[in-house]
């Protein structure tokens, strides 16, 4: 039996069918589109994380040095948001980076001094301080450093993948310029400088470097978190020829001093202070060294510039130039000279005042005076990349300030050495408390080297404001924090 169409019944068939064909042709397109989408996602963004050993104010974009040459680190503030109030929570390097991975202050967690990777990691378990890299592996990234980034590099094997490199040398056979043994000093210190060694290639910041970009070259699955710290500027102050070079000694401008600055210092101050290994201001000024150590710092600063430069060019280079956030910091300041010291480990400007850079995608280029220090890190890279922010930290996310949101977030710079001395700054004034009640206030405005202390009556109503901000409380040194340089904290 056979079935013949009517024409109208024939057009009603021809016309279904080709309405089907075309919407089998529509969402065969759709399709088509959809996986030739590219377009950026809303991939969690990697985070290149540098830190720098030693690095005060002697930057570009912070002034501190009108000689110093750091093109690539201004760059990156030209781009990005530049903090010119940030600080160290420590002027020491221990503490000052457990400060930074915790999240919090010395004064909540007793480390108030070095303290080895392997008894810092096993006391945060025990006290249930999630460290910031183990926070971004919990929110599936993929955790990468080179270089020192806690006190001994990763020693307790806490990233993914560690380069090493943690390191201070090469060094040369014997001392160039100064050793404390020649002085009947105990050694306790790599202070010296002077031309070494021949190449770039052999200093470990440019094996950093090289490490830091072979990660950037891959093709990494999931979101990273890399962080490259480099050695230099931290003594010896030992780079190649061409970085001493580009400052001819005979022109080096020395920083300003004052030999007359510590008359109205209390005497805490002085004693704390006192590290009997360094350098003495009246050796340097006898032997004319001091010019010679200037260069050598600043010869060390522009040299580690470099090696940044090599990384934030990698960087652009990439697969990731479009989705890395990028911050720069150094662990805590460095006196060249200032109040007559060679060393760190004070609570004065110059050994806590640190550079502090953000950029990337989502924030703006610009400028600001908010004060900010290394315990904001965690909380802003965790409101920037993960799901919450970990209710331990004690440092506020300045992301309000990246992306233009808000122009201060009434954060405070917090710093702290030894337990009872603290500093803290406003945009104005700058406060050091001691641990037995002596003071010393500056107006940063009037008196930016520090030279004039006017904490008195006159001021009552400023230093009880500032002292406010200070810890409520001070956990007791946890015997694993220790520190011989200043017999000041071995009584």
């Amino acid at each position: 039996m056979s079935t013949t169409l009517n024409p109208e019944d024939n057009r009603i068939l021809q016309l279904y069918a080709t309405r089907s064909m075309n919407k089998l042709i529509w969402l065969y397109c759709l399709l088509l589109i959809i996986s030739c989408d590219t377009r950026p996602t809303s991939a969690p963004p990697n985070v290149l994380w540098i830190m720098v050993d030693d690095l005060n104010s002697w930057v570009g974009y912070l002034k501190g040095h009108p000689q110093t040459l750091t093109p690539n680190i201004d760059r990156l503030a030209a781009r990005g948001m530049a903090f010119h109030n940030a600080h160290t929570n420590s002027p020491l390097c221990g503490p000052s980076r457990a400060s930074m991975l915790t999240g919090l202050l010395p004064s909540s967690t007793g480390i108030y001094f070095h303290i080895q990777d392997t008894e810092l990691v096993p006391h945060t378990e025990q006290e249930q301080i999630t460290l910031l890299p183990y926070y971004f592996q919990q929110q599936g990234y993929r955790t990468l450093a080179v270089g020192k980034i806690f006190h001994n590099g990763d020693r307790a094997g806490v990233f993914d993948e560690y380069g090493g490199l943690s390191n201070f040398g090469p060094r040369p056979e014997e001392r160039f310029n100064y050793d404390p043994e020649w002085f009947d000093k105990p050694r306790g210190t790599s202070t010296d400088w002077g031309v070494f060694p021949s190449h770039d290639t052999l200093t470990f910041d440019h094996r950093i470097a090289d490490w830091a970009i072979g990660r950037l070259e891959e093709n990494h699955e999931s979101p990273f978190l890399l962080a490259a710290g480099f050695m230099r500027p931290h003594v010896p102050w030992y780079v190649p020829q061409k970085w001493f070079d580009a400052f001819p000694l005979d022109q080096v401008a020395l920083p300003p001093y004052d030999s007359k600055d510590w008359e109205d210092l209390p005497p805490v101050a002085k004693e704390m202070t006192y590290w009997p290994m360094m350098p003495e201001m009246d050796w340097m000024l006898e032997e004319d060294r001091w010019r010679e150590a200037v260069q050598a710092y600043l010869a060390s600063v522009h040299f580690v510039d470099h090696q940044i430069g090599r990384l934030l060019d990698a960087l652009e280079r990439s697969l990731y130039a479009d989705n890395t956030i990028i911050v720069l910091a150094s662990d805590h300041g460095y006196h060249v000279g200032e109040k007559g010291l060679f060393q760190k480990g004070t609570l004065w400007r110059r050994s806590k005042q640190i550079p502090m850079i953000w950029a990337g995608p989502g924030i703006e280029a610009g400028s600001t005076m908010e004060p900010a220090s290394l315990l904001d890190i965690y909380p802003t890279l965790a409101d920037w990349c993960g799901e919450e922010v970990p209710d331990h930290l004690q440092g506020q996310s300045v992301a309000p300030i990246l992306t233009g949101e808000k122009s201060t977030i009434n954060n405070a710079a917090i710093t702290t050495f030894g337990p009872g001395n603290h500093s803290v700054y406003s945009p104005e004034w700058h406060l050091i408390q001691y641990d037995n009640g002596a003071q010393e206030l500056y107006h940063l405005a009037e008196d930016p080297n520090e030279w004039r202390n006017v904490a008195g009556s006159e001021n009552e109503l400023i230093i009880r404001e500032l002292v406010a901000k200070l810890p409520a409380q001070e956990a007791p040194n946890l015997p694993q924090s220790a520190f011989g340089a200043a017999p000041y904290f071995n009584r």
